[in-house]
């Protein structure tokens, strides 16, 4: 459960250890979610009035593309996240690091909030090994399962840094 009663949150904190499904609707189709699950421990506690602190980790695995061969490659993400949780209204709340909580609302949720965490902290780019060869530029071949036969892999990468050369 990662959805609390602002009501009981006032009294006393929680103290969180859960899972953050990749099947959350909390994630968005381009973003880059979590293998399984991502694991969220931590504890919220009330800063003042109308105001609400996490302090916490977030962490999994994440699927990616690697950036030269475009396999499917994993990486690992973890986090630690210090948030602050304000009502509008609050003097912080043009903070960008501080969430804005509707007036009204009865609950806070730190599933959107996460999100964002998990994205910033997951690599944009990742390799599948530290030296993959990539695809091809000619014919689109994983060079990593060996070489593809097009002539500029025939002769090398040389090849193409001499043609640059002639070209001047």
């Amino acid at each position: 459960m990662l959805s609390f009663d602002i009501r009981s949150l006032e009294s006393h904190a929680a103290v969180v250890d859960e899972a953050l499904s990749a099947n959350d609707p909390v994630w968005q189709s381009d973003d880059p979610k979590p293998d399984g699950a991502a694991h969220v421990s931590g504890r919220l506690s009330a800063a003042g009035p109308g105001r609400f602190y996490w302090h916490g980790r977030i962490e999994g695995d994440v699927v990616l593309e690697c950036s030269r061969c475009l396999s499917e490659t994993r990486a690992h993400v973890s986090d630690e996240a210090h948030l602050i949780f304000a009502e509008a209204g609050d003097e912080d709340i043009d903070d960008p690091d501080v969430y804005q909580l509707d007036a009204h609302t009865t609950e806070l949720d730190l599933r959107p909030a996460l999100r964002e965490e998990w994205l910033l902290a997951a690599p944009a780019f990742a390799l599948c090994q530290e030296d993959c060869k990539g695809l091809c530029a000619r014919c689109g071949a994983d060079l990593n399962a060996g070489p593809c036969g097009c002539e500029d892999a025939v002769r090398g990468s040389h090849a193409r840094s001499s043609h640059l050369h002639r070209s001047r």
